[in-house]
């Protein structure tokens, strides 16, 4: 069991070094062991220098912080980190069933300049060649470090108002979903990606209210860069939702003016009383030439031992009328090794008609900090 254990803790540390490693010609040791007691990664007195004329390199909002010390981030300022590691094998015909591993690794910046308001800052790295199972597992590729993302989000009335570039239409999306996904054929968002879970084109703009009844609403646009707003590549989304003690639902429709399509989607959850488990639904159709339907049932278990245990059934995408159904159950079990550290092994089978199976077994490594 201890050599299992630090068969799973390895690999995952050294996920965590090799993208930190970047840095090692920039940084002074003696420097970074001053920040060694800050709480929470707060970058208030990180990166100071003895300049004195120097201005802030992040300045919070007038009123909001009293002092600022020269050359250091405001008190408004943080940072989070976080690594996922996966180890595992696929055994199937259309993989080389070899084991292998892949990480992740995100740093997300935010700072306040009101109070109220927010902007926020993602920046990624990842394997630089992801394997079957990376790519199954949804995860970030790219030996660099790559901005994901730049998004400010601010208060407009009772409205919240979400801009930026690479910025998920659905930022202010409500949704309706229970189920914690092991892989990314069965997101987070109950198998509704295109619709619930829509993304963004590029310019996005996302505003969404939520009243005291329950319900909310959310709409949002989004233009490549290369476009201008209301041209004929934008993309547009609109969601309702409704949310009581232990169920949701929330239904979004999605425009593509580019590919001249439109997306429905819905999904919902209940959540029982006592111990049975909660149970996650989610059903998505294109409007295309073809049209595609794909559907997502999922339940989860809050309470097994330390953890939680999560089952699914799905279809892998939006599956075409004429098209090859191939579905995907997942089983897993995650639970917290310690307060920074989350533990999901987890088994995957995927269906499709003509070829064997594809069995894959890995365990998921989370950290954040």
């Amino acid at each position: 069991m201890k050599l299992f254990k630090s068969l799973l803790v390895a690999p995952a540390t050294l996920g965590l070094l090799a993208p930190l490693s970047v840095f090692a010609g920039e940084a002074s040791l003696n420097e970074i062991s001053k920040y060694s007691n800050l709480e929470h990664l707060d970058l208030a007195n990180a990166f100071v220098n003895d300049e004195p004329n120097h201005e802030a390199l992040l300045a919070g909002g007038e009123g909001l912080v009293e002092a600022t010390q020269v050359g250091s981030f405001s008190e408004t300022t943080t940072a989070s980190f976080s690594v996922d590691t996966v180890i595992g094998s696929i055994d199937g015909d259309r993989t080389s069933e070899a084991t292998s591993f892949d990480y992740q690794f995100n740093i997300g910046l935010s700072t306040s300049f009101t109070g109220e308001d927010s902007l926020d800052i993602a920046i990624d790295n990842g394997s630089a060649t992801l394997s079957q199972m990376g790519s199954k597992m949804g995860f970030d590729s790219g030996s660099s470090l790559v901005v994901d993302g730049v998004t400010y989000t601010f208060p407009v009335g009772g409205a919240t108002v979400v801009v930026g570039d690479s910025t998920d239409i659905s930022s202010t999306f409500t949704g309706a979903c229970v189920y914690s996904a092991f892989t990314d054929a069965t997101p987070d968002d109950c198998g509704t990606g295109n619709s619930l879970g829509v993304g963004g084109k590029g310019v996005t703009a996302s505003v969404g209210y939520a009243f005291d009844s329950g319900i909310s609403i959310a709409g949002g646009i989004s233009s490549p860069q290369s476009e201008i707003i209301g041209d004929a590549a934008d993309l547009f989304g609109f969601e309702a939702a409704y949310s009581a003690d232990n169920y949701g639902l929330a239904f979004a429709i999605v425009s593509d003016d580019k590919d001249d399509k439109t997306t429905w989607g819905i999904n919902g959850y209940y959540t029982p009383e006592g111990s049975l488990p909660s149970i996650s639904v989610g059903f998505e159709t294109t409007e295309t030439g073809t049209d595609s339907d794909g559907y997502f049932v999922g339940l989860t278990f809050p309470e097994v031992g330390p953890g939680s245990v999560n089952i699914a059934a799905a279809t892998t995408g939006l599956i075409p009328s004429n098209g090859t159904e191939t579905m995907i159950y997942e089983a897993s079990y995650s639970y917290d090794f310690n307060d920074g550290m989350t533990v999901t092994p987890g088994i995957f089978i995927e269906e499709v008609e003509n070829h064997d199976d594809l069995l894959g077994i890995a365990v998921k490594t989370s950290f954040s900090f």
